[in-house]
């Protein structure tokens, strides 16, 4: 099949033909009729199977010209830097069509949005915070939203996207398509779709946890931190092999360690992303990834999530990820557009669970290789890899039997007061003749009188 076979129009094959695409991925062949007769659909498919394609294609084709101000087309994506990319993507489908597309996101100016949006948009892209934010200012109308295409919705809901998700629904119109993308298929993610959803058609390109086929995996049994450094630094001396690495890490203090080692060594070569950098410096390290720039990004998983980075020669994950989706995801990342590719994953003795359960996911052993003779094996321990001593008989310590018991002394006068409850406010009206009734302003009078 070709993209000639799917009948979309001159402009959009023209825009196609410039980026030198001619053959559909599975799912955007399955995806196009569903999402152009209207239907709600729901998507299921791996990272670098070109779902962004596969939901624009359509839309794009039957998005008729319009000099109105309020979008039609809404997109929802978890982080800022995937608002980047699709914006970028839709820009470059829409080449020879007139259409504006906006994307907005938080950790930016919002009436700099404020007025990009007033100026009228025809597609806007954007993370679910700041769009809740921009419809309260009623500067943005959603009333005239036909098509709601939510991607990444695996990783919205991780992030606790949920109720501002539910939130959006509430003020969009009812009648309208939902799109729906996913890389895995959760319980959560299932919920969503019974809610609010109408029977919606689901297409399933590969079943979730199955590895791709073009994705070369290897591991290491690693003892901790610092021997990971050491085989790190030796693999990525091999800088014709390890020519573009994306290097996963658990957290964000994980990432700044590690950086702090590797800067030592691959200073021009190195960046870092992670949630609690700024924009513009996870934007420069991205671009400086993509370019080539620099040879090595650190990254945890919530920020490289969906992102489309070419010729990502291998993917090393120095942390075992706790949940095998997180792995799928990673590895997701290189051997994109039918390329292959290579992924790596360290793992100690703490982290073999974690790699039993990827393997039990995708049902497959990764094969092991050993660690070279030329790495230091390290015996020196970072704070969260030492044990936890417990001092039994340390004097120092007050134990259980010395803790202090409650106070011995008798309650003062004041605190040892009788709780009268509703009694109290006629024992008081008793002893100070407080009027019956509010109005009844001489009725202390008429009792001294007598």
């Amino acid at each position: 099949m070709t993209f000639t076979d799917l009948n979309i129009n001159t402009p959009l094959h023209n825009a196609l033909n410039d980026l030198g695409f001619t053959t559909p991925t599975p799912i955007q062949a399955e995806a196009f009729n569903v999402v152009a007769s209207g239907k709600d659909m729901v998507g299921i498919a791996q990272t670098g199977t070109g779902k962004t394609f596969a939901y624009m294609l359509p839309i794009l084709k039957n998005l008729k010209f319009s000099t109105q101000e309020n979008p039609r087309v809404l997109i929802l994506v978890p982080t800022r830097e995937l608002v980047v990319q699709v914006v970028d993507e839709i820009e470059k489908l829409s080449k020879y069509i007139n259409n504006r597309v906006l994307g907005v996101y938080g950790g930016t100016n919002i009436n700099t949005q404020k007025q990009a949006i007033a100026e009228g948009i025809d597609i806007l892209v954007a993370t679910p915070g700041r769009l809740y934010d921009l419809a309260l200012s009623r500067v943005l109308q959603l009333k005239s939203i036909q098509k709601l295409v939510i991607d990444e919705v695996d990783v919205m809901l991780d992030l606790g996207f949920r109720h501002q998700l539910i939130n959006i629904f509430d003020i969009l119109p009812q009648r309208r398509q939902n799109i729906m993308f996913s890389a895995t298929m959760t319980q959560d993610v299932d919920e969503l779709i019974n809610d609010f959803f109408k029977s919606p058609e689901r297409v399933s390109i590969a079943v979730s946890g199955t590895p791709l086929e073009n994705i070369s995996q290897t591991r290491y049994i690693v003892p901790n931190f610092y021997t990971k450094v050491n085989l790190l630094v030796h693999l990525l001396n091999d800088t014709e092999t390890f020519n573009k690495v994306l290097v996963f890490v658990a957290y964000k203090k994980m990432a700044d360690r590690l950086f702090e080692k590797l800067d030592e060594i691959f200073h021009e070569e190195l960046c870092v992303i992670h949630s609690n950098k700024t924009q513009n410096y996870r934007l420069r390290s991205i671009e400086q990834f993509r370019t080539g720039e620099n040879r090595i990004l650190i990254a945890t998983d919530v920020m490289a999530r969906g992102l489309d980075i070419d010729n990502v020669s291998h993917v090393i994950n120095f942390d075992t990820p706790d949940y095998p989706e997180n792995y799928m995801h990673r590895i997701g990342r290189t051997g994109r557009a039918e390329r292959k590719g290579e992924a790596l994953v360290f793992t100690t003795e703490k982290e073999q669970e974690a790699i039993e359960n990827i393997e039990d996911l995708m049902q497959m052993e990764i094969p092991m290789l050993s660690i070279p003779d030329a790495v230091e094996i390290s015996t020196e321990l970072i704070e969260e890899e030492r044990p936890q001593i417990k001092e039994r008989n340390n004097p120092t310590k007050r134990g259980d039997d010395d803790t202090l018991g409650p106070a011995f002394h008798e309650k003062s006068e004041k605190n040892s007061k009788e709780n009268l409850g509703g009694s109290y406010k006629f024992k008081i009206a008793k002893k100070y003749k407080k009027p019956k009734t509010r109005g009844d302003k001489n009725y202390n009078k008429r009792n001294k009188r007598k």
